[in-house]
């Protein structure tokens, strides 16, 4: 019944700040009471990338994260000729070492409480708007100064003004950025990425989803620091206690359970089918066109949708799964219970949940629209072509009705910065966007009527592709300047049909989602003032030291093995064959003699984690690596909005595999020698010698 259905201790989960770390849980946990040393080593030797999460694992500036996190990067020093994301690659010199550029990784340096400040800026500011204008301004304010107290932007440093517990509290994060990283070793992608999507977020897993980089001084000399992660030499046993150090990208565990039934059934279900609406069309084109895809680097774009796709599909189905809803619904009304005990909290916050759910229903009222135009004019999901029309028709409007010249330069402007797409995947992409018009408006609505005059989204859009000048960039820039551009282009016709109404609904949902972010900083403020920091706050992809165990859980009628070995690596590759998920490269085909097998490759913990902890260092409790975290299984995707340590696995590569395959496979003696000993050689040949294998 699902009315007998209780909330858990940890349903909003364990990824703790550095400013309020649970000491207290902590040693009733595992009789473990860190310091303030601990915790300084701990945050100095994170780093946070663009996308994911990193680490020092040297004295010399050696960085350890995930394949996936640095995919795009070993495409980018690719030489003509070159296949390093297939073949992998190895820099057996310092000299080999290759620069990666737009690529840094910050180091979190100090942390200050701001909230005094922010609450005197918001004090008496009534409105919806005016409280959001105050917070920005305040916000702009505090990373001004902060930045310059600490150095300015020239030496490097950077500031975030994090929200934590949805405003209760604000601090500063102050990072010092390295900009010169170069890339020193990556697998195989068949070996960093092995069992392809269809094991993405399943357990047992088989990956070497490493990669290491190096971060250089201003000197070009290889970092010092002190403060780096030693690896482990006996790895982890089941029950060990471990910690992930890392910047989980963001939750809405603090959400009421209307948010969550208005995601279920139209935000996150959207979502979903546009992940995979999308990753639909970029493989169908990819197929006809590998090498143009490959231009364009499109696997890795397919790679992020396919992963979130599964991702979505798991926190969709925990948010119409009634047991998990019933949960949260436990847990909200204990919480109300709490406030409403207390009659000034009672005057502050009980007409919240109300407001909130009354927030949801208006949204809810324009779900359609919301399906409709999703993510329009994001480059992933958009079609060039529309992205241009839009500025185009802009454009058009504004010279028709006087704008200023300034104006309408900034549109063309906008349209010549549009990246150019393949006639094939503009085709695609535009006829994706108009099935989701279809589909979510109705084949009856005017606005579809107007754009489709009877034809499938295919032959609409091929037929705009065909027609219209701004299928190129080069065309569509020109007829802007000679002012050949008319209303007549089929697509400035198209985009004519829908952008008045996108504009009202884009207006109305606004409003909405503004309303709803001052009731969750105000339910922010309730959390905390009923739970202090006994709870954790929602991740903002800023740094969390978050703990668990290793611990093996039922799936399948059947029990995961804490840690799986190379021996189920070649049994996959075995039993799928080659040209599968399951493939091996070359040089895995015939390991050397010494090469162990029974070493362990991958493990799991009951550690909480998220999107945006991939790269994490797994540490024990001396702060020495025994993994690195790369995935969840599928029972943690509901993970969003709620943790389950029943079932809820975090998926990390194990020391001891990296150890076995550097050394074993691709005979990495250098990174190896540092890894094990710290001591830094310029190459291979000085490694080999030092480690005895002239």
């Amino acid at each position: 019944m699902l009315d007998t259905v209780r909330a858990g201790r940890f349903d909003n989960g364990k990824m703790w700040t550095f400013e309020y770390p649970p000491l207290d849980y902590f040693r009733e946990a595992y009789g473990f009471a860190p310091d303030e040393a601990w915790f300084e080593h701990a945050r100095l030797g994170a780093l946070r990338l663009s996308n994911c999460s990193a680490s020092f694992v040297s004295p010399n500036g050696l960085v350890m994260t995930n394949h996936h996190c640095g995919r795009e990067s070993v495409t980018q020093v690719s030489a003509e000729g070159e296949e390093l994301l297939d073949n992998g690659f190895y820099a057996s010199s310092l000299a080999e070492e290759r620069p990666v550029e737009d690529f840094y990784a910050d180091q979190l340096i100090a942390i200050v409480d701001v909230s005094a400040e922010v609450d005197a800026a918001l004090e008496g500011v009534m409105t919806d708007a005016a409280r959001t204008a105050a917070r920005e301004q305040v916000t702009e304010q505090i990373d001004e100064r902060i930045t310059e107290e600490h150095g300015g932007e020239d030496a490097g440093i950077e500031v975030d003004v994090i929200s934590l517990w949805n405003g209760a509290k604000t601090s500063a994060y102050v990072f010092k950025r390295y900009t010169n990283l170069r890339l020193v070793m990556a697998p195989e992608l068949q070996m960093g990425f092995f069992g392809g999507d269809p094991d993405n977020f399943t357990y047992p897993r088989y990956a070497l989803d490493i990669s290491f980089f190096r971060v250089y001084d201003e000197n070009g000399e290889p970092l010092r620091s002190d403060h780096y992660f030693k690896w482990s030499e006996e790895g982890v046993e089941e029950g060990d206690a471990v910690f992930i150090i890392g910047n989980p990208g963001s939750t809405s565990r603090l959400q009421t359970v209307s948010q969550l039934e208005f995601r279920g059934a139209v935000g996150d279900k959207a979502i979903l089918e546009l992940f995979g609406s999308r990753a639909a069309a970029l493989q169908a084109f990819y197929n006809e066109d590998p090498e143009a895809g490959d231009a364009i680097d499109l696997r890795n774009t397919i790679f992020g949708l396919l992963n979130s796709e599964k991702a979505y599909g798991g926190i969709v189905k925990g948010l119409q799964d009634p047991v998990t809803v019933a949960r949260k619904r436990a847990a909200e009304r204990t919480f109300r219970a709490a406030i409403e005990r207390d009659p000034v909290l009672q005057q502050k916050y009980g007409d919240l949940f109300d407001r909130m759910a009354r927030i949801q229903e208006q949204k809810r009222d324009l779900g359609d629209d919301y399906g409709a135009f999703l993510a329009l004019g994001n480059p992933n999901f958009t079609s060039s072509i529309l992205m241009r029309a839009i500025f185009g028709f802009q454009h058009l409007q504004g010279r028709a009705s006087g704008a200023p010249a300034a104006a309408l330069a900034g549109l063309a402007q906008q349209m010549g910065g549009v990246a150019q797409q393949p006639q094939g995947m503009q085709e695609r992409l535009l006829a994706a966007r108009l099935s989701d018009m279809k589909r979510h408006l109705g084949e009856s609505d005017p606005t579809v009527e107007q754009i489709l005059q009877g034809r499938s989204p295919e032959d609409a859009a091929a037929a705009t592709v065909e027609l219209s000048m701004l299928a190129d960039s080069a065309r569509a820039v020109q007829s802007l300047s000679d002012g050949s551009l008319t209303m007549d282009d089929p697509a400035v016709q198209m985009v004519s049909a829908f952008l008045q109404r996108l504009g009202a609904y884009q207006g109305r949902f606004g409003n909405l989602n503004q309303q709803e972010q001052e009731v969750a900083f105000a339910l922010g403020r309730a959390h905390f003032d009923v739970d202090s920091t006994t709870v954790p706050p929602d991740a903002t992809f800023s740094l969390r030291v978050a703990d668990g165990v290793v611990k093996s859980y039922e799936y399948n009628g059947t029990r995961a093995p804490v840690y799986t070995t190379f021996y189920g690596l070649y049994d996959h590759y075995h039993s799928y064959g080659a040209s599968s998920e399951w493939d091996l490269p070359e040089r895995w085909l015939n390991p050397p003699a010494t090469f162990d097998l029974s070493t362990p490759l991958n493990f799991i913990s009951t550690v909480d984690i998220i999107g945006g902890n991939s790269g994490s260092p797994v540490l024990n409790t001396d702060l020495e690596i025994v993994g690195v975290v790369f995935d969840g299984n599928i029972e943690s995707l509901p993970g969003d909005f709620i943790y389950v340590p029943d079932f809820n696995r975090a998926v990390a590569v194990d020391a001891r595999g990296i150890l076995e395959a550097l050394d074993e496979i691709y005979d990495a003696d250098r990174i190896v020698l540092e890894l094990t000993t710290g001591r830094l050689v310029a190459t291979e040949e000085e490694a080999d010698a030092v480690r005895g294998r002239e």
